[in-house]
């Protein structure tokens, strides 16, 4: 089994996407829009160029995303973060913090915290919720 987190937007799916992968450093490795899918014709044409399905991978990890249906209500991204764990590379840890924080929140600092990590939260541009960790233990910590 894997469990793999599946991100709702609001008609700005490949522009998050394509910051999540200056961020992070990953790919989209697929994309569909709703024009061509055997829905299309129940579409308004604004809307058809909007994500369908995309998949974005980084280290080995996925996600998949869309904007959301017309007329479906969207209420943000409430209730759960996204959580990126980096072992061993605060230098990257803050990297990958900073890039998510440009434009959005940060809710607690990147920072060395009481269990031997750094940690920080943030809510990034487009309202999504980020927790970035980064143990510092094994033989790479410095």
């Amino acid at each position: 089994m894997q469990l793999e987190p599946y991100l709702f937007f609001d008609g700005n799916c490949e522009t998050a996407l394509a910051f999540y992968q200056q961020c992070l450093g990953g790919q989209i490795v697929a994309l569909h829009r709703f024009e061509g899918s055997p829905m299309a014709h129940q579409l308004p044409p604004e809307c058809l160029q909007k994500v369908m399905h995309a998949t974005f991978e980084v280290d080995g990890q996925r996600f998949m995303a869309s904007d959301r249906m017309p007329g479906q209500p969207f209420a943000g991204h409430a209730g759960f973060s996204m959580s990126v764990n980096i072992p061993n590379d605060p230098v990257r840890g803050e990297r990958v913090f900073l890039a998510l924080s440009k434009g959005g929140l940060v809710t607690m600092p990147f920072a060395l915290t009481f269990w031997g990590a750094r940690f920080g939260m943030l809510v990034d541009k487009f309202g999504l919720s980020w927790m970035v960790n980064c143990d510092l233990s094994g033989p790479a910590a410095s």
